[in-house]
């Protein structure tokens, strides 16, 4: 149904990982052969009706993600991937370009990737793992800066889907995957990744604390974390737990102030903890698209105050730090 043995060849010639690999890949079959949602054969329809092509021509360094050319494919073959595209939305990290094909994402995720991509240690020749990956966009991304294998993890079945999707026709050649996992489903102890993103992922963590230990242990000794979460105002002290919904998220639990989050990761083991961001999202980096229909960033806001979400509380400020284990 969905292959990952193109994947393993790859993590498996890696010294650090290799002793986890045949657990790992145990644990993805079983996953997908498991696999029981409502929209299974819907999706994948949808990417069996892609057309055929096998495209060296691919961009992953780039602000859309793109594979492929308009060109190699006749207008009856667009037209038949346009509409297994549309098939798996919401499309929800982007942007992508399949085959002149324009996919506008809810979030802008370029944006991030352009705020952090220079200030990170060099992925040149590392194993990263990406927590929490979405489609998978940042993973090609990071693909993009000559990482030597991507591990992307997500337990969202339509992400998994439309990674597929995007990778049908280069995904064989190259180190990259986006598995059908959450972090807790990994095997018990994997180590050994050089750089482990965690983004957009802590303030769902009802345990931030344990969340970040689970990161560094991840990590082999001297990798790095690449941490980006919901963040507020505040000293080393403060810590806001929405009473109820945030941004009409009812999954967020605890939002620390920058200088708290350094706190917490030193506290856990971290060295060299650095900011390297803090940003307000703003409306054009996440809002409606024809290929995710639904409520957005700014329905979220209140109409009258940006500056506040919808329950009064301060809108969703973004941080991006790094450490070293």
């Amino acid at each position: 149904m969905l292959d990952y043995s193109y994947f393993f060849k790859f993590l498996c010639k890696e010294k650090l990982l290799r002793p986890f690999c045949d657990e790992l890949q145990a644990i993805v079959e079983n996953k997908v052969n498991k696999l029981n949602h409502g929209d299974k054969f819907k999706w994948l329809y949808a990417i069996k009706s892609m057309p055929e092509l096998k495209t060296t021509n691919y961009n992953f360094s780039q602000k859309a993600v793109t594979v492929g050319k308009e060109s190699e494919l006749d207008q009856e073959d667009l037209k038949r991937l346009y509409f297994s595209l549309k098939m798996l939305f919401p499309w929800r990290k982007g942007p992508f370009n399949i085959c002149g094909i324009d996919i506008d994402t809810e979030w802008r995720s370029d944006l991030k990737w352009d705020r952090l991509k220079d200030k990170i240690s060099t992925l040149k020749d590392r194993n990263i793992l990406d927590i929490g990956c979405g489609s998978g966009y940042h993973c090609f991304r990071m693909l993009g800066e000559e990482a030597k294998t991507v591990t992307g993890i997500d337990p969202y079945w339509t992400f998994v889907m439309q990674f597929h999707a995007i990778s049908k026709y280069v995904a064989r050649d190259l180190p990259i995957a986006v598995l059908p996992l959450g972090i807790e489903e990994l095997p018990k102890d994997i180590t050994g990744f050089d750089t482990v993103f965690s983004m957009g992922v802590l303030y769902h963590r009802r345990s931030p604390i344990d969340h970040l230990i689970e990161l560094k242990n991840l990590l082999r000794a001297g990798g790095e974390l690449v941490l980006e979460t919901i963040v507020t105002y505040g000293d080393e002290n403060s810590v806001f737990v929405p009473p109820g919904r945030y941004a009409s998220m009812n999954n967020v639990w605890f939002i620390p102030s920058v200088k708290a989050l350094k706190v917490w990761l030193e506290k856990v083991g971290f060295k060299d903890v650095e900011v390297l961001d803090v940003e307000e999202t703003s409306i054009n980096e996440q809002r409606t698209t024809n290929w995710m229909p639904f409520k957005s960033l700014p329905d979220f806001l209140d109409e009258n105050d940006k500056n506040l979400t919808i329950e009064g509380h301060v809108a969703p400020i973004r941080a991006v730090l790094k450490a070293t284990k």
